[in-house]
């Protein structure tokens, strides 16, 4: 008998053991065996705050340690939460039973509770493991929705890369409408300013006549006779010889007096003024309403007519002319660098440069098709086309059959109107 009885104490003491641990692990720090018969074996001094629920099993009460319920029950559904509670108590009341087979010591129930106890332990097991299966599903399927949303998000930031792309191209076709636009509206402003001085010109038209035209013409002729006085008294001051000075600018001229040899000058004169200019409509009101053509070069000194007025003061006075009559080149030095000098001098010249210039704007406002003519040397006198420069009877005399010694103004036809040319005649 004694040796039957001992057969199970080795299995009793590995159960033992697992039971510790098991003991360890669940924390069953409130569980008591009572025997029914004695009462005075019940654990005192616990603390019926951890107790959530009294289980009594063959007269012994069972004291559950508390469930932290809302963790659990954010980790477990309710079902299996329940199903969870309920093989722990079946364990604990196992435990207990075995706990009871050890007073009085006996083997089969300790066999039997031992079994019912790994039974519930391996029950517990197979949760454990369907729960880490079930996370290991739930942690592939966060896998695999991270997989999509990774995949979304490459797909997102090709989009925003193309989007980046097509920014780039819309960008430098703004850059490229902004030129052309910048590039048509330059167009337009041309156009406009265009329009505004064929309007003008077609106003001006309207008050520019041929009489008006005449007039100007004979104006002209005027002050390039009055430039040319001061011109011959200055070289006669300096010791000039005019003789010779005349025929250097009309070298075959035969003349009918001495004293004529001063329109030779006035040639002279006339086609440095008429030379390398071409008849253009332009605007003449704003340098014509100063009374002082100094005043209208200094107010305006980048104007058409200011760039004329210098160009042809240096090719009209000769250098060594200047110098010979000022002792210097105040005024060429002046005029190359934009500016005007107010002395009598240049104020004479400036006003023959004036009636030139608007002489050439204003003929093409009249007639667009107005036309600038020159007489050849030798050309036979011609009362249609043609005046001479000398009035007296004398002069008068030989224009029959005189022919043309040098050309002093250019004539112009405009419209039907042939506005004579002067020149000066001789019968030699």
């Amino acid at each position: 008998m004694e040796s039957d009885g001992a057969k199970p104490l080795k299995p009793s003491s590995n159960i033992s053991d697992i039971v510790s641990k098991f003991a360890k692990v669940c924390k069953l720090k409130s569980i008591g065996v009572h025997q029914p018969h004695n009462s005075s074996n019940a654990p005192s001094g616990e603390d019926g705050s951890d107790v959530t629920e009294d289980t009594e099993c063959g007269g012994v009460k069972i004291h559950p340690q508390p469930v932290e319920v809302k963790r659990v029950s954010k980790m477990c559904g309710g079902e299996e939460l329940s199903k969870l509670f309920d093989i722990v108590s079946t364990l604990k009341l196992a435990y207990v039973q075995l706990q009871e087979a050890h007073v009085p010591y006996n083997p089969k129930k300790i066999i039997a509770a031992d079994e019912r106890f790994l039974a519930e332990l391996e029950a517990i097991c197979k949760m454990k493991r369907a729960y880490k299966e079930k996370q290991l599903v739930k942690l592939k399927s966060d896998s695999s929705r991270s997989d999509i949303l990774g995949k979304k998000i490459e797909l997102s930031e090709k989009l925003l890369e193309e989007f980046k792309l097509q920014m780039e191209v819309n960008n430098s076709e703004i850059i490229c409408l902004q030129k052309e636009l910048r590039d048509l509206n330059l167009v337009n402003t041309t156009l406009a300013e265009k329009v505004r001085q064929l309007s003008l010109q077609r106003k001006t038209a309207r008050v520019w006549t041929i009489t008006r035209f005449e007039d100007t013409f004979r104006a002209a002729s005027r002050s390039i006779h009055d430039f040319a006085k001061p011109l011959i008294s200055l070289m006669k001051a300096t010791g000039w010889d005019l003789d010779l000075a005349a025929k250097a600018v009309e070298v075959e001229a035969a003349y009918l007096k001495r004293c004529h040899k001063k329109y030779a000058f006035e040639a002279y004169i006339s086609r440095r003024l008429f030379s390398g200019i071409s008849l253009k409509p332009y605007n003449v009101d704003s340098t014509m309403r100063y009374d002082d053509p100094i005043d209208a070069l200094i107010e305006n000194p980048n104007s058409e007519f200011a760039r004329y007025c210098g160009e042809k003061y240096l090719q009209v006075v000769h250098p060594m002319m200047e110098t010979r009559f000022f002792g210097n080149l105040d005024h060429r030095t002046l005029v190359l660098s934009g500016k005007h000098p107010r002395t009598s001098f240049y104020q004479i010249f400036a006003r023959m440069a004036r009636w030139v210039w608007v002489l050439h704007g204003i003929a093409p406002l009249i007639d667009s098709e107005a036309k600038m003519f020159a007489v050849k040397r030798g050309s036979e006198f011609s009362h249609v086309h043609m005046e001479s420069v000398v009035e007296d009877g004398e002069a008068a005399a030989v224009l029959d059959g005189g022919h043309v010694e040098f050309m002093v103004m250019p004539g112009f036809k405009i419209l039907e109107t042939l506005v004579k040319s002067r020149v000066y005649v001789s019968t030699q």
